[in-house]
């Protein structure tokens, strides 16, 4: 899962992209103005920043400036209503890996992301596990070459047991790590999401990849 920021004081915008991307499995920190953002940026592991050059205090092309002097090389994404080419080079030229103009269709976005991070991505983008598959930048998972559509959560579950792989994985790991909050322990949440995962991964024919331990949790393995 991709940390991005967004960087943006137009409230309504800044809100519907926080909505739209956290949707596409995104964890998004916001920020209002350049300072914010600056302390963000410093403080959290992110992967990406989306940037607006209008901010109450100031042009966001120094806040790109201040992070490239201060060393920080993530990958920034400026969307701006400047649509100007002098604008566009010259938010390039400051040190943005992409500029979009607004107003921006949400797929582009997406798109001109998942490519951002591409190429800037150093950590592992494919997870496997036998037969099963896992794209993290373009969100596919196969298994025997056929696709498996997932929904949101049992991506994220897919995705941890994939990390975790042959090992046993609790119900306190799964509460705290992907729903992030204890109380799921209380409920049948967990059990109910990871039999709807195990049935998609586990079709007829297919040989079982994740195990029941009694009394301990999960295993995405060899069985036991």
């Amino acid at each position: 899962m991709s940390n991005l920021l967004i960087v943006e004081d137009h409230r309504t915008l800044l809100n519907s992209l926080k909505t739209g991307l956290e949707e596409e499995g995104y964890r998004v920190f916001t920020a209002m103005s350049g300072v914010e953002g600056q302390l963000i940026a410093k403080r959290e592991p992110l992967d990406a920043i989306l940037l607006d050059l209008q901010l109450p205090d100031g042009d966001g092309l120094q806040m790109l400036r201040d992070l490239r002097h201060e060393g920080i090389t993530l990958p920034v994404m400026i969307i701006s209503a400047r649509d100007s080419l002098e604008d566009r080079i010259l938010g390039l030229d400051t040190g943005a890996d992409d500029y979009l103009v607004k107003p921006v269709a949400f797929s582009e976005l997406l798109a001109r992301l998942r490519s951002l991070l591409r190429r800037n991505s150093k950590a592992e983008t494919v997870l496997r596990f036998e037969s099963l598959q896992m794209d993290l930048l373009a969100r596919k998972v196969t298994r025997h070459g056929e696709s498996i559509e997932l929904t949101r959560r049992e991506f994220e579950l897919a995705e941890y047991f994939l990390r975790h792989k042959n090992e046993v994985v609790t119900r306190q790991m799964l509460a705290r790590d992907v729903w992030k909050a204890s109380t799921a322990t209380w409920t049948n949440v967990i059990e109910v999401q990871v039999k709807s995962l195990r049935t998609k991964i586990e079709r007829p024919g297919w040989e079982k990849l994740l195990h029941t331990i009694r009394g301990e949790g999960y295993l995405l393995g060899d069985k036991p």
